[in-house]
């Protein structure tokens, strides 16, 4: 039976071990690759984009707006300047 200072120094050098290992330097490789990757095409994260769109249907709107108040007073009869 293996006895509970067997099985911590067991667990200590696994944890040491996959510490030391090249896993990690393959994983920081590759992020830095992906990030080079998606630099060069102009990618932009998820939340960036929705956050671009929603700003982009609110512009939308207040132009739709605009657009609307403008063909109002242009409907508008001469001489009537007030609203």
């Amino acid at each position: 039976m293996i006895d509970r200072r067997q099985f911590e120094e067991l667990g200590s050098r696994l944890t040491e071990m996959l510490h030391s290992s090249p896993a990690q330097d393959v994983e920081k490789n590759v992020r830095a690759l992906l990030a080079a990757f998606f630099e060069r095409f102009d990618l932009v994260a998820r939340e960036d984009f929705e956050v671009q769109r929603k700003l982009l249907e609110r512009a939308q709107a207040k132009l739709a707006a605009l657009e609307a108040r403008v063909a109002e007073l242009e409907a508008r009869p001469p001489g009537r300047d007030s609203p």
